[in-house]
């Protein structure tokens, strides 16, 4: 965990199970001030799906994302966006893609990821300089991603505050997971309430069924709306739309343990 972020509280505060008792606003410092014409333009859409469509203009004329993806000789050019981190989210957590993702929560929200590929340990552990080395890797434009990822995150507060979780502060979200998937689970954990530390970022459904699909133990959280940075209704058409997948930032969790 870091001492510093970019949200207005403390990494300490944002990851502790006592936050996600009382949520409290969080904002990317920034972000909106300086889209604020994009922002102002969002309140007059009219619904979720026409937000999202301008959401996407957006994006692809600010950061050049419809350009033609080739060089001065007509070569295709490797180029990432936002979508394309959720696409290799959505295949495997602990890809490169995955690391770029939890680097971007690592350094928005202060809070320093426990899993990839392997439990993280102690900074400067063979484990954590792959990490490192991945999300890092001269494959992303680092800076265009990690904006790109401010405005995906305050754009789904936007549309959760408006449309889908308006008069809400928490979701019912499930997680499948084995002891070995990327969180603390307490020894002897039993069906019941406990507490479990999740990574950093981390996929929950909104259905109890498919999250049964990924572990044998069944973790039901009241989750924070000011923690979820993307989901399934966001967009029409995504790699995580068949999961009904929510990504949402990790830390300490109350939850309700049962065994498949």
């Amino acid at each position: 965990m870091h001492g510093t972020n970019l949200v207005g509280l403390p990494p300490a505060v944002v990851g502790s199970v006592a936050y996600n008792d009382d949520p409290q606003p969080l904002a990317i410092r920034g972000v909106r001030e300086m889209h604020s014409g994009f922002f102002q333009c969002l309140e007059g859409t009219a619904s979720a799906a026409e937000a999202a469509r301008l959401f996407q203009r957006y994006l692809d004329e600010w950061f050049g994302l419809d350009m033609p993806n080739v060089d001065a000789y007509g070569r295709r050019r490797f180029r990432s966006d936002y979508l394309c981190l959720l696409k290799g989210w959505a295949f495997d957590a602990n890809s490169m893609e995955g690391a770029v993702l939890k680097g971007w929560v690592e350094s928005r929200f202060g809070l320093a990821p426990s899993y990839h590929k392997a439990p993280l340990g102690r900074f400067g552990s063979p484990a954590w300089m792959g990490y490192l080395e991945e999300k890092l890797s001269c494959r992303y434009n680092i800076a265009s991603l990690y904006q790109q990822l401010d405005l995906l995150y305050e754009f789904c507060q936007h549309v959760l505050a408006r449309w889908i979780g308006r008069g809400q502060r928490h979701l019912a979200l499930y997680r499948g997971m084995n002891p070995c998937s990327g969180a603390s689970l307490p020894a002897g954990i039993h069906a019941g309430p406990c507490h479990v530390d999740l990574n950093n970022l981390v996929s929950f459904s909104g259905c109890r069924e498919i999250a049964g699909e990924f572990g044998d133990y069944i973790l039901s959280a009241q989750v924070p709306l000011t923690k979820v940075v993307f989901f399934n209704e966001l967009f029409s058409h995504h790699m995580l739309k068949s999961e009904g997948e929510y990504l949402a930032i990790g830390g300490g969790y109350r939850v309700e343990v049962s065994y498949l």
